[in-house]
């Protein structure tokens, strides 16, 4: 249910931004060059790469944190004066999971969107 949240929330970036898909392949990239110098980190540390359940669960720990800071942002829950700035973070954070997360279950996250997206327009006659 979280991811199909997100994937709503994507749905809104492209559509306002336009993002152009050689941009959006840039960022998945990006995202994936990222996550791999993570799983350098995680050997180092504890011998052995975060699970794809381990990495989920850091989705679903952020996507929390977006539910607070949301709450903080629109005056329901005093988080301080740096909320703002986490906000900004945690999204982009749980954009870059859903990201890492497609490609290590074998989705690319292009099709998925796409395919949401389209059923979506269809159900809702758009």
């Amino acid at each position: 249910m979280i991811v199909l949240e997100y994937l709503r929330f994507l749905e809104l970036v492209l559509h306002e931004t336009e993002m152009e898909k050689s941009k959006f392949e840039t960022a998945i990239a990006r995202s994936l060059k990222i996550r791999e110098r993570y799983h350098e980190l995680e050997l180092l540390h504890h011998g052995s790469k975060w699970t794809v359940e381990e990495d989920a669960l850091a989705f679903l720990t952020d996507a929390g944190l977006v539910g607070r800071l949301t709450m903080s942002q629109q005056g329901r829950w005093p988080a301080g004066e740096t909320a703002e700035g986490q906000l900004e973070h945690k999204l982009g954070e749980s954009i870059w999971w859903l990201v890492v997360l497609a490609e290590r279950m074998d989705l690319d996250i292009q099709d998925v969107l796409n395919q949401f997206l389209t059923k979506t327009e269809k159900l809702l006659g758009t």
